[in-house]
């Protein structure tokens, strides 16, 4: 089954982060709407919902395309993306006159290194597991 790989690579990349941000999306929308919780998150969540799913299906056709030159693992590779998507979102943030708390600098330190801990996990299990289903792995 060596047919259409990079389809199969983006489908399975952008698998994980579609159902992590429905989620998100259905848990906002019971928070804001049922509870009335002050958060105006509507003017930035356009763009982990447009962005982030085809950001991962793209890096993951980036790993099929380039595995056999850098033997990079997935799970590292994987890591890596967050460095693309932090500035990214913070350009989104800025240019949308989104208010970012004091505090979220004061968090940067400790929340940057989990973040590659969670992006290292969900790309060496998850999308290693959907790279392996669909025969590109």
């Amino acid at each position: 089954m060596n047919r259409h790989p990079y389809l199969r690579a983006y489908l399975a990349g952008i698998c994980v982060p579609t159902i992590f941000l429905v989620l998100v999306a259905a848990v906002f929308t019971l928070l804001r709407y049922v509870y009335s919780f002050p958060v105006p998150i509507e003017r930035v969540i356009v763009f982990p919902m447009a962005a982030v799913p085809n950001l991962w299906g793209l890096w993951n056709i980036l790993f099929v395309a380039s595995r056999d030159r850098l033997h990079l693992p997935l799970g590292l590779h994987g890591a890596l993306l967050p460095l693309l998507l932090a500035p990214l979102g913070a350009a989104a943030a800025g240019l949308l006159n989104f208010p970012v708390a004091a505090f979220a600098l004061h968090v940067l330190p400790f929340a940057a290194p989990v973040a590659l801990i969670v992006y290292y996990l969900a790309w060496k299990y998850l999308v290693g597991t959907l790279n392996t289903e669909l025969g590109i792995g």
